[in-house]
């Protein structure tokens, strides 16, 4: 067994998935959870076997009926915990490794011992795989911790943390539809340290038909309310509410045109 496992929730996208594993370095070292979510697009773990080069095991997990995503990343990481793996890493179907992410990741946490949960920059595309513009992230504790008032300063497909933090934050809520990534990367930071690497590790897809499009609104709402909940009276909060009410009513073609413009 190695010390890291990744953990890929599955709905219906064979040909991502297989994509997604496909560009994960052959001497990378790492086991994967594959947690089918209710899918009726089943994959086929032979074909899924071949397109594993790395040093791991594939281990599939198949839920009876599809419950969302945050049942299926609690399911995986159950697991995870139960197998006492040190580091659980995050990858979605479609999304893809840039370099030895892992080892990377891996080894940023061994030398940083107070820090328990880093991502990276990330590079997004669409989905023929064209460029649309590079996410470059707070890379300190205190910078990310401020602005995770405004979104997200850790992109979830690119995360790798200490699994025992499992132990004291618990599991992906499930009462915060579209944003559990959101409600738990806040409830790491209130007990623990925070970090970005300042490299391209991961490259992710932003699908117009994928769920996280056609959910924005919820997820967008759902933001609001874990914000409210963390609130303060303090510009990041106050600055973040006004943010994501304006992001609320604003269509998803003029938030892309603009991510396009200013992070080219």
């Amino acid at each position: 067994m190695n010390k890291i496992v990744l953990l890929i929730p599955y709905y219906n996208n064979s040909e991502g998935l297989i994509k997604s594993l496909n560009s994960i370095e052959p001497d990378e070292e790492l086991d994967i959870i594959i947690v089918d979510d209710g899918s009726k697009n089943k994959f086929d773990e032979v074909i899924l076997q071949s397109n594993f080069k790395a040093k791991g095991t594939l281990y599939f997990e198949y839920l009876e009926q599809n419950q969302g995503i945050e049942f299926a990343l609690n399911h995986g990481l159950k697991i995870s915990v139960a197998k006492r793996y040190k580091y659980t890493a995050r990858l979605d179907c479609g999304d893809v490794c840039l370099g030895r992410r892992f080892a990377i990741q891996a080894a940023f946490l061994d030398q940083n011992p107070e820090i328990k949960i880093v991502g990276s920059n990330v590079l997004a595309v669409d989905s023929n795989d064209n460029y649309l513009y590079a996410i470059n992230l707070p890379l300190e504790d205190k910078d990310i911790k401020n602005k995770m008032y405004f979104n997200s300063m850790l992109i979830h497909p690119a995360i790798l943390f200490t699994t025992s933090i499992i132990d004291t934050i618990g599991f992906y809520s499930i009462k915060h539809k579209s944003a559990e990534d959101y409600a738990f990367f806040f409830a790491i930071s209130k007990k623990f340290k925070m970090a970005n690497i300042g490299q391209y590790l991961t490259q992710i897809e932003i699908n117009e038909n994928g769920i996280s499009i056609q959910k924005r609104k919820q997820q967008v709402k759902a933001r609001i309310q874990i914000i409210k909940e963390n609130f303060y009276i303090g510009f990041y909060p106050i600055y973040g509410l006004v943010r994501n009410y304006i992001l609320l009513i604003m269509p998803y073609t003029i938030i892309l045109a603009i991510k396009k413009r200013i992070k080219r």
